[in-house]
């Protein structure tokens, strides 16, 4: 995947970048890692310059970002209701487990958004849940850019310092991404053991 973006990029320039880093919002398996890093790298190389690197990677971020929104839009609380009624036993679930995470995004939702734009593949699905909790879009838009100006300005920063070395980046920034998804596994378990023995002493 590394040479086929690195291609895109080589032969589209700003627009491969914008196009590249809108499908990794989409589609979190394509690493910003090296698209950033890369294009910062490019700066040294072609008539690219960071400034435009940034804005254009951003610019893609914010649209990718805003599909999911609407797509969170459609999974609203009402929605859930539906399907918390219907199959909440099997699940485990009720109105009332909705009805307090959405109190709790409506709460720290604006942070939360912002500290997760710096976070690798919760960077993007964070979107979602701030569409199904209704945030505010204006609110959202801009704690959703200025999060991401911070993570591209960073990693394309490293990507022009380090010039033909901007590969070793690439895999120190792969073993963060890979710490953070075990906690992720790790943060998913134990809440669900939570949730469990929560709802046992309940019982």
């Amino acid at each position: 995947m590394e040479n086929w973006i690195t291609d895109i990029m080589s032969q589209y320039g700003y627009i491969g970048i914008f196009l590249l880093i809108m499908l990794e919002n989409i589609f979190p398996p394509i690493p910003s890692e090296v698209i950033l890093t890369f294009g910062g790298y490019m700066t040294t190389q072609t008539a690219m310059t960071p400034i435009g690197v940034v804005l254009v990677s951003t610019a893609g971020s914010v649209v990718g970002a805003v599909i999911l929104y609407g797509i969170g839009l459609q999974l609203d609380v009402k929605r859930l209701e539906k399907i918390v009624d219907r199959y909440g036993r099997v699940l485990r679930l009720t109105r009332k487990d909705i009805y307090k995470a959405d109190a709790w995004f409506d709460k720290y939702g604006i942070w939360t958004v912002l500290f997760c734009r710096l976070i690798p593949l919760i960077r993007s699905l964070i979107s979602i849940p701030a569409g199904m909790s209704n945030m505010k879009f204006g609110l959202f838009l801009l704690f959703t850019t200025i999060g991401t100006l911070i993570w591209n300005t960073i990693l394309v920063s490293v990507g022009v310092a380090v010039g033909d070395n901007w590969g070793s980046i690439v895999g120190v920034m792969d073993v963060y991404s890979n710490i953070v998804y075990v906690l992720i596994v790790l943060g998913g378990l134990a809440a669900i053991w939570w949730y469990v023995q929560f709802r046992k002493t309940r019982a």
